[in-house]
């Protein structure tokens, strides 16, 4: 019977013999930049999920101004739990044009360990925060919440289950 991490192993493993084109694609919902994906992929095997977790962070953080407008272009705007009023998708909607309006980029935020239910609080705080920001400060919040959801991704991604966003996301 296989243990309790068998099968972020097997993902992994699936991960690391795949075809480059193939792992490539993966890396790419996990992170829209194609140098940040061509990089992780160029680098397997991974021995573990942390080596894995480890070279996605180096190579966020390594992403240049046009690496990261690729990423960001990439993103769709979270929405709020489909079980949640029409107006709060209404509300959100009317953040996220203003939030794109003034930054040129869709909202990102990672909004992984938090409950579906604290999404939308989440989502129009950290909006309504961060629309005070300056464009410089505002991309380095960005690029770290882009880093955020591709760590979430990734870590779902091998576990097995890369059907759906943890990171509460909409892709």
């Amino acid at each position: 019977m296989p243990g309790p991490y068998q099968p972020a192993e097997d993902g992994l493993q699936r991960f690391n013999h795949a075809p480059p084109g193939a792992a490539e694609a993966a890396l790419l919902a996990c992170c829209g930049s194609r140098r940040w994906a061509r990089r992780l992929a160029a680098h397997r095997p991974y021995p573990d999920l942390d080596a894995l977790l480890a070279a996605a962070d180096e190579a966020s953080y390594d992403l240049s101004p046009d690496d990261l407008t690729e990423a960001l272009a990439d993103e769709r705007p979270p929405g709020p739990h489909p079980m949640a009023p029409r107006s709060a998708h209404t509300a959100l909607r009317a953040a996220h044009a203003a939030y794109e309006s003034r930054f040129g980029h869709a909202f990102v935020i990672c909004l992984a360990g938090l409950r579906p239910t604290d999404h939308l609080n989440q989502l129009l705080a950290g909006i309504r925060t961060r629309m005070g920001n300056e464009q410089d400060d505002e991309r380095a919040i960005a690029a770290d919440e882009l880093r955020r959801l591709a760590r979430a991704r990734l870590a779902h991604l091998v576990s097995g289950h890369p059907e759906s966003d943890p990171a509460g996301a909409v892709r």
